[in-house]
């Protein structure tokens, strides 16, 4: 087995009586897209900050290609960064800013603009070596920000929220740019983000981090289907959080009962006892909806409600409903056909969902903190 292009090991960061990073460790494969995706302060600036050199760690190492970090400034270990501002030089053409690294490592002026030119055909930019950078779109500047990286030929390319102001239609472009360019060049990404489309979307695996600590490593399918933690279902895709207490069930499914009386069942993520409070996550895409009850599935529970809102999202449109007992809000997707394109606000719908495609965690400690 080939040596992780990044090894962590034991790695602890505090600032004053707040721990941003306790005791991780984690390796990341040679060639691969590696996301590290948590809420604001959960410490994965501070990480890729350490990855980086620009913070010491007050305990732990960090290997880098199989060569421990310790004592190397930032500009001697083998990464570059891209961050949210991109920090072009705007007095500099495109090519200019590509060849800078190059420049400050001493790479004569023909060397530099053959490997620019190079690299800038290979990010899609060719021929624009001698524009401005204030010529270019959003994402192209992104594609020299990355080109001025990947020309240095890095260990790890570290991107820190690099599509964050982008809008929304670029923002969906340059995911599908950047999952082609790392495949293409094959150099080993390491990128933090808060977006858990960006993550899913673009990753090989997937770090969920929650104050300080990884709550859970994976795949992307991993992390959305079976989520370890009640924090990775909540903040993995969008979930409707069921809280309650257990009052029945087997082996294998609990069934849960709100403060309001309603009744659900979800598959146990570990043995449960009655009475212990419990959260159940259903996702709204294994949910059903029909007009007339008798077309739901026969195996699982079905539930009246009311329409109390119209989500209309094109092929991710959804429906708010209302519990018809206990006035609970529970969304669920609508099918991509158009079937319930007529629905109205107030109407009467029965839904259910398959308890097996659901899962119950126990209840958070008071206090503790949530998605």
């Amino acid at each position: 087995m080939s040596t992780p292009d990044l090894s962590v090991h034991s790695l602890v960061k505090r600032f004053a009586d707040h721990s941003a990073v306790e005791d991780l460790s984690f390796s990341v494969e040679r060639g691969s897209f590696f996301s590290i995706l948590g809420p604001s302060g959960c410490g994965k600036t501070t990480l890729l900050r350490m990855i980086a050199g620009f913070i010491a760690p007050d305990g732990g190492d960090i290997h880098i290609g199989g060569r421990s970090m310790q004592g190397v400034a930032p500009n001697r270990r083998p990464v570059n960064m891209v961050f949210q501002q991109l920090a072009l030089f705007p007095m500099m053409s495109v090519g200019e800013n590509v060849e800078f690294g190059l420049a400050r490592r001493g790479i004569g002026k023909a060397d530099r603009r053959r490997r620019s030119d190079a690299m800038l055909e290979r990010v899609g930019l060719a021929g624009a070596a001698y524009k401005r950078v204030d010529e270019l779109s959003g994402g192209q500047r992104q594609r020299v920000a990355i080109a001025r990286s990947l020309v240095l030929e890095p260990t790890l390319l570290l991107l820190d929220e690099p599509l964050g102001a982008l809008d929304l239609k670029l923002r969906e472009h340059m995911k599908i740019e950047l999952k082609q360019l790392q495949a293409a060049f094959g150099t080993t990404f390491v990128y933090i983000t808060h977006d858990q489309s960006e993550a899913l979307v673009l990753s090989d695996h997937v770090a969920v981090m929650n104050h300080g600590r990884f709550e859970q490593r994976g795949t992307p399918q991993e992390l959305y289907y079976e989520p370890a933690t009640a924090f990775v279902a909540g903040f993995v895709g969008a979930n409707n959080r069921i809280a309650g207490q257990l009052t029945g069930g087997d082996r294998e499914l609990a069934e849960l009962t709100t403060s309001d009386g309603w009744r659900v069942r979800a598959r146990k993520s570990a043995a449960m006892r009655v009475n212990d409070l419990v959260e159940a996550f259903v996702r709204p895409e294994v949910a059903s909806i029909e007009r007339d009850e008798a077309r739901l599935p026969a195996s699982h529970t079905r539930h009246a409600g009311r329409v109390r809102s119209l989500l209309f999202d094109g092929a991710n449109s959804a429906v708010l409903l209302t519990e018809e007992a206990s006035h609970f809000e529970f969304r669920v997707a609508l099918p991509q056909t158009g079937q319930f394109a007529d629905l109205k606000v107030g109407e009467r719908v029965f839904f259910s969902f398959d308890p097996q495609r659901a899962i119950c965690f126990a209840a958070p400690i008071p206090g503790a903190p949530q998605a």
